[in-house]
């Protein structure tokens, strides 16, 4: 999950610029529209290379001392893992996460060391509103239909310098309105986060150049090994879907489809050239954040 979490990282980064870019509220179909002290509950299940977990999330909205604005605080709790109830530590119980979509960016990246055992959920969370905050705060959706690309200016790295030395991907966003039900007062997104047409991440051997799928490579690993480097290379995309409130902007229920298309080769020097065969080594996530009463 560190991989994932300096992801986020980075789009926070890049999403930073947006506040001075912001729409004009008249101008947006969606926008959030707070209630202090409004609670939500939701169950998020994930599935991640043969391992599942499934936990509570509650959400309480707070006005943020000094300007006034608001923030939806949430905390964790019913922790499930493959199946097994599994107990929380006291920092896990005990972490709230801050995010907002009213402008600017929306969230401050928290201590992660806090929450033990939650950095999956949080992070799937904090992908869902990040998401969702770009949707709103381009003002390009206003229909079916309508959607935009945001070229993302930033590379992502999870490297530790220790086991993985290189560690990158590159992730532009196609967003989309795919549908809207005002009787049911729902909005439907459809958030790809794709291959950018020139991923900018380092390729430290020619054989990582060749693409694994239909786009060029936009993720590359390699990590040490006993024998030497386990290096890969392939391609990384996201599908988040999003039912969103249209009269208040809140999130319903999302769903995330995380594949990630890679070779990976047994090497046994720096340069990566004396290389076993192309092993195929996919990896598939799967996230639903579901409402509860």
């Amino acid at each position: 999950m560190t991989r994932h979490w300096t992801a986020l990282l980075a789009f926070a980064t890049a999403l930073a610029p947006l506040a001075a870019q912001n729409a004009p509220r008249a101008e947006r179909m969606l926008s959030r529209d707070y209630v202090e002290g409004e609670r939500v509950q939701y169950v998020m299940k994930g599935q991640d290379v043969g391992s599942t977990y499934e936990v509570r999330i509650t959400g309480t909205t707070k006005k943020k001392p000094g300007d006034g604005g608001f923030v939806e605080e949430f905390a964790w709790s019913d922790m499930v893992a493959n199946g097994t109830p599994r107990a929380l530590a006291a920092t896990s119980q005990g972490f709230r996460l801050a995010v907002t979509l009213e402008g600017g960016a929306p969230f401050d990246m928290p201590d992660l060391s806090k929450a033990p055992g939650l950095i999956g959920p949080v992070t799937d969370l904090m992908t869902f509103h990040a998401d969702l905050f770009l949707a709103m705060h381009q003002g390009a959706l206003r229909a079916a239909g309508d959607h935009f690309y945001f070229s993302n200016p930033i590379t992502s790295s999870w490297a530790d310098g220790t086991i993985v030395v290189l560690g990158e991907d590159h992730i532009d966003f196609d967003i989309a309105l795919t549908a809207v039900d005002t009787a049911s007062d729902v909005a439907t997104l459809l958030v790809k986060h794709v291959p950018p047409p020139v991923p900018r991440i380092r390729l430290p051997a020619e054989w990582m150049r060749a693409p694994v799928a239909d786009t060029p490579n936009n993720w590359v690993q390699v990590r040490k090994t006993d024998a030497g480097f386990a290096a890969s290379a392939g391609k990384e995309t996201f599908d988040v879907t999003l039912n969103v409130g249209i009269s208040n902007g809140r999130i319903l229920s999302a769903r995330m489809e995380n594949p990630v298309t890679r070779v990976t080769r047994a090497c046994s020097d720096v340069a990566l050239t004396r290389c076993g065969d192309a092993q195929a080594t996919p990896v598939l996530r799967r996230v639903e954040l579901s409402p509860l009463p």
